[in-house]
């Protein structure tokens, strides 16, 4: 197994432009910048001993100069405490003064992935994990489809989603030029999309759907630079041509819908490669059931030989809306509370805590 625990912890690093036009900083927004030592010590009282967390390019890179102070806090307080970090380099926010859609965006990114690696080979000898791009089909339609982060590019999602994958390669190869042992894990939702029902007209356009979650993957795998496939789930990752959900809370639930081991089954038979969850958690009271699902489906994926490597839950700390700062999702192992200094204390989420202990036992490791 190549983490040290079979269950990870996400830290949200979301750090985009949101449809507002203001700089989304989830780092921040959850103290984490502030509190990483607290945060990486209580993940191994949990027993957890792996986490995701972001490296802010927009904060780094200064005209191709870079100043790594905002990612020191997180990477002295993970070797502190003896947690495995997959760094996400590119979480859906880039420098200021980059165009996005150039052959400059390509050259800047593999340039800022090297001067990071050298970095951190500083901070910690063990064999380094990377995700270049963070979720490359989700980040391209996001862009380039909904319109709903900077630079609002309707119309464009397929050549976005063509420059992310040059972007990741020529990263990647960054990466590998500083230290050979690099691992790459390149992220994105899994899902599933079926046609109405009554409408066999649009099994087509359903199927299309669906087959356009590979794309990312397939480009990645044509260059010999597919390495970990990083797979993230939500409740919302099953739905109804062309977007209505099928509920995941509905009892019985849709007959339709595909349980997630054989999602992860499919995934691994198609790239045979080493698979990570690298993404899923849900919110509210939902949480707690969502978590005893995962486990039972991943303990079901590798009793059937899939390759499932480890679950990260994410975010383990709960983070506020990209949209409405104001609005947090309760959607963490640790619930934040403001105190009167302004300082977000972390509550861990008994029922969801007690859930977790739970599926460790199912999943250890």
């Amino acid at each position: 197994m190549p983490f040290r625990s079979s269950w990870m912890a996400g830290f949200e690093s979301a750090c985009h432009v949101n449809s507002k036009g203001g700089r989304v900083d989830m780092v921040a927004a959850t103290q984490h910048d502030l509190q990483a030592d607290a945060d990486y010590a209580a993940l191994r009282g949990l027993g957890i001993a792996a986490a995701r967390d972001g490296v802010r390019w927009h904060l780094i890179d200064r005209g191709g100069r870079y100043d790594f102070s905002s990612l020191a806090a997180q990477a002295t307080a993970a070797r502190r405490h003896g947690v495995q970090v997959v760094w996400t380099l590119c979480h859906y926010g880039w420098p200021d003064d980059i165009d996005l859609f150039s052959p400059a965006f390509v050259d800047r990114f593999a340039r800022y992935c090297a001067a990071t690696a050298r970095f951190l080979r500083e901070q910690d000898d063990a064999v380094p994990f990377y995700t270049p791009i963070n979720e490359i089909s989700f980040f391209s339609w996001a862009v380039g489809e909904a319109a709903y982060m900077f630079p609002y590019a309707h119309g464009r999602a397929g050549e976005l989603k063509r420059q992310l994958v040059l972007a990741a390669v020529a990263g990647g190869a960054a990466l590998r030029a500083v230290d050979p042992r690099v691992r790459l894990v390149h992220v994105d939702p899994l899902i599933h999309v079926v046609p109405p029902r009554g409408r066999p007209d649009l099994a087509a356009a359903a199927r299309a759907q669906r087959e356009a979650q590979f794309e990312a993957w397939d480009l990645l795998a044509g260059q010999g630079a597919l390495d970990v496939v990083g797979i993230n789930f939500y409740h919302a990752n099953e739905w109804e041509h062309p977007d209505i959900r099928m509920r995941w809370e509905d009892d019985p639930r849709d007959d339709r819908w595909v349980p997630f081991h054989k999602l992860l089954a499919e995934a691994a038979r198609r790239y045979g490669r080493p698979l990570l969850v690298a993404e899923t958690s849900h919110f509210g009271v939902g949480r707690a059931p969502w978590l005893r699902e995962i486990a039972a489906e991943v303990r079901a994926a590798l009793d059937g030989g899939v390759p499932v490597e480890a679950v990260c839950l994410y975010p383990i700390l709960d983070r506020p809306d990209w949209e409405d700062p104001g609005h947090w999702h309760n959607s963490g192992l640790w619930d934040l509370v403001s105190e009167p200094d302004g300082r977000l204390k972390r509550v861990l989420n008994e029922p969801y805590a007690e859930e977790f202990r739970r599926a460790r036992e199912l999943l250890p490791g």
